[in-house]
């Protein structure tokens, strides 16, 4: 006789029967559970992701078309919601001051509660 070790479906805890190494007693619960772990660990790839597009997007919407360039107070930027925290790059300018980017957007600070918003074009563009 045999000695064999009952095995459960790691999502759904119903017996699993076929080879040794099975984990899951079907295709369904395979997909859900690896979505699940999946999901847990995309989640804060997500989270900075939106918000690195929203800080773009205020930095967009706060230079007027045609212009490089614009001066922004800090309370106006936070009550749009923009979060300083999260940046996709930095560049020191050679004169000493540090901008930071949001994809193509910069900001920088230039006066107490002042920002300078810049946009500088994609290479090849």
């Amino acid at each position: 006789m045999i000695n064999s070790i009952e095995r459960h479906c790691l999502l759904c805890q119903k017996p699993v029967a076929g080879r040794s190494d099975k984990k899951f007693c079907d295709d369904y619960c395979r997909n859900t559970y690896n979505n699940q772990q999946k999901c847990r660990l995309t989640n804060y790839v997500r989270k900075v992701n939106n918000a690195l597009l929203k800080n773009r997007k205020l930095l967009e919407s706060l230079l007027p078309e045609r212009t490089d360039k614009a001066k922004v107070h800090r309370d106006q930027l936070l009550d749009l919601g923009f979060q300083f925290r999260y940046h996709t790059h930095s560049i020191a300018h050679p004169k000493g001051r540090l901008y930071f980017y949001c994809y193509e957007y910069g900001y920088a600070a230039v006066e107490p509660q002042w920002y300078l918003i810049v946009r500088t074009m994609p290479a090849g563009d």
